[in-house]
C-alpha cells in the first residue's frame, strides 16, 4: 500500500469515527427533547430517528433499544454528579455539610431523570437498591458518616439515607404521595440531622 493510500485510509476513516460521534450526539439530544416534551414511553425509536433525520440503521447501531438510549443520556449526568462530588470532597471540608450537600445533588439527579431512572432501572434489574451506577452513592454516604465518627451502625444508618434517596423512594413520593421538591429535600435533610443528633430529638 503506498503512503497516499495509506493516508486516504486514515482520513476516511477518521471521518467516519467523526460521523459516528456526530450522530450519536444528535440522536441523544433529540430523544432528550422528546422525551422531556411527550415522556419516555410515549416516544417510539422511529420517532426519534426520523425527528433527528437518520435512518433506524443509524440509530440501532448507537442504541439496541429504548432503555438503551435512556442509560446513554443518564451517563453524562451521572458522570458530572461523581466529578462534582469528587471535586468537592477534595477540599477536605466539614464532613457534615458535605454530606448534606451530596444528599440534595442526589435528590436533584433523581428527580431530574425520574422518567428516565425508573424506566430504565425497571428493565434491567429487580432491586434498584442494588444498581451498580447508584452504589457509590451508598459508599459516599458511608464515608462522610465515617469521617463525622458518629455513634451507632455506621452501615445501617448509611442503608436508612440511600434508602431515602434511592431511586424508587422518590419515585413513590412524587407520584403516590404527590411530595415536591423541597418537601423531599427537607425531610431527608431533617432525618439526617436526627440521625446525626439523636438527642435533638427528644
Amino acid at each position: 500500500m503506498s503512503k497516499s493510500a495509506h493516508l486516504n485510509f486514515t482520513s476516511n476513516t477518521n471521518a467516519t469515527r467523526a460521523d459516528a460521534v456526530k450522530n450519536r450526539a444528535l440522536l441523544l439530544a433529540t430523544a432528550r427533547r422528546l422525551f422531556e416534551e411527550d415522556g419516555v414511553h410515549a416516544v417510539s425509536m422511529s420517532q426519534i430517528a426520523q425527528a433527528a433525520g437518520v435512518g433506524k440503521g443509524t440509530l440501532y447501531r448507537h442504541f439496541d433499544n429504548k432503555t438503551d438510549l435512556c442509560y446513554a443520556l443518564l451517563d453524562t449526568e451521572q458522570r458530572e454528579l461523581q466529578e462534582s462530588t469528587f471535586e468537592r470532597l477534595r477540599q477536605h471540608g466539614d464532613s457534615c455539610t458535605d454530606l448534606r450537600w451530596f444528599l440534595d445533588q442526589v435528590i436533584q439527579f433523581v428527580m431530574r431523570n425520574d422518567e428516565l431512572l425508573h424506566g430504565g432501572l425497571e428493565s434491567r434489574t429487580g432491586s434498584p437498591l442494588a444498581f451498580p451506577a447508584h452504589a457509590w452513592w451508598r459508599l459516599t454516604i458511608r464515608g462522610l458518616l465515617q469521617q463525622l465518627k458518629i455513634a451507632g451502625d455506621v452501615d445501617y444508618l448509611s442503608d436508612v439515607l440511600y434508602v431515602m434517596v434511592n431511586v424508587e423512594t422518590i419515585h413513590f413520593q412524587l407520584h403516590s404521595r404527590g411530595y415536591d421538591y423541597e418537601r423531599i429535600r427537607d425531610g431527608v435533610m431533617e432525618t439526617c440531622a436526627r440521625l446525626l443528633n439523636p438527642a435533638d430529638a427528644s
